[in-house]
């Protein structure tokens, strides 16, 4: 009997989470999936069915040369070889796996999660549409289970059910400070990530990647300039981060000089930076929106710190400023009514915000039991076709 289906019948599991190392350096800040890695290895180091977790590097790099990722991870590396001797599970994450490879860790007794974590049909559509580089392959991966988040159930879930032809579960997110603080006491921060009331004009945010239709910094920037026509001495500064390549387009350009802010010279728009490089220091709130992507690390690290969050998602719990989305004149009157109220009920917003990052905590026991259970599930599914 193989080592997997040994464990299959009730001992503890290895598994795997995949990684795509390139060569040079890489870091943690570069985009949400790495922080997913590491939050989900969190969680699998300390689930009593697992005996041990890996990283599994599914990318040409030498993990030596990776950065601070693999510098402070919580679990080893494994090549894919090593993966197909080591593990009963891997969880297909930031590297996809190569169909073969899938096809034989399956016919040993292994079992595949693939575990999405973006808005995949929208990025799918954009990428084929213009003609630019892919992303999510239908790739004949034979998966056991695809997982999901709550905030791409509606625009994911079916389609992975169809593309992937396997059962889809919706899963919890999970999040930690312990990152943002690790990066943090790395670049010397001395002062604490918080809002310091007090301010009667606020340094707004829009921190939105732009990179993909579903985070862009358009609406916010519009949001902030209707409520600067309302009330012009709400915003002293809106800065634009993660904005340099649209500076270069010739509609952007115009988009942003219809702007009364940037009129008058109180708007910039920056390249990208941490979070905490840009919060307390140069910015007291953000504002941001979401097409169907309502879960984002930027909302929680914004709350962790107290600072107000001018927001469209539906999943924050009461959380921040809640606007209708793509409504730029309830945007302004969240902003308005955050600039007005945020100081007075600054230790309720925090305490509404601990209650919220609690429930994501992934060393939190609801959440490793959850992830524990639908593991066993899976491998208990398998074995009992």
């Amino acid at each position: 009997m193989s080592k997997a289906k040994a464990r299959a019948r009730g001992a503890r599991l290895n598994v795997g989470v995949t990684l795509f190392i390139r060569d040079g350096s890489q870091s943690l800040w570069e985009n949400g999936i790495f922080q997913n890695c590491y939050f989900l290895l969190m969680l699998l180091a300390r689930s009593p069915i697992v005996d041990r977790c890996f990283i599994v590097n599914g990318g040409p790099g030498d993990p030596k040369s990776a950065g601070d990722f693999l510098q402070h991870a919580p679990a080893p590396v494994l090549s894919l070889t090593e993966a197909m001797r080591e593990l009963d599970v891997i969880i297909e994450l930031s590297a996809q796996l190569d169909p073969a490879w899938g096809q034989q860790f399956s016919e040993k007794g292994g079992h595949i999660i693939g575990m999405r974590v973006a808005n995949d049909y929208v990025i799918d559509v954009e990428r084929m549409a213009f003609d630019m580089p892919s992303a999510l392959l239908m790739s004949g991966v034979p998966y056991d289970e695809i997982w999901t988040l709550p905030a791409f159930e509606k625009t994911c879930a079916s389609y992975y059910q169809s593309g992937f032809r396997a059962p889809v579960r919706v899963m919890p997110h999970l999040w930690n400070p312990t990152l943002l603080e690790q990066a943090r006491s790395r670049a010397g921060c001395a002062e604490p990530f918080e809002y310091r009331p007090g301010r009667r004009r606020w340094r707004v945010a829009v921190v939105e990647p732009n990179i993909c239709t579903v985070k862009t910094c358009h609406l916010p920037l519009l949001l902030c300039d209707v409520a600067h026509r309302q009330d012009p001495n709400a915003i002293e500064l809106l800065q634009v981060y993660n904005s340099m390549a649209l500076k270069e387009h010739g509609d952007f350009v115009a988009y942003a000089r219809s702007m009364d802010l940037v009129r008058q010279g109180l708007a910039t728009f920056e390249p990208r930076l941490p979070i905490f490089n840009i919060m307390g220091a140069s910015a007291d709130a953000i504002v941001s929106h979401h097409w169907e992507n309502a879960q984002n690390y930027v909302y929680y690290e914004a709350l962790y710190g107290g600072f107000p969050l001018i927001h469209n998602s539906h999943l924050l719990k009461g959380c921040g400023y809640r606007y209708a989305s793509f409504d730029p004149e309830d945007g302004a009157l969240a902003l308005r009514q955050a600039l007005a109220e945020h100081d007075r009920d600054l230790d309720g917003y925090r305490a509404r915000a601990r209650a919220l990052l609690s429930d994501l905590d992934p060393v939190g026991a609801e959440n490793i039991a959850v992830f524990g259970q639908v593991l066993q599930a899976v491998v208990a599914r398998k074995r009992d076709r």
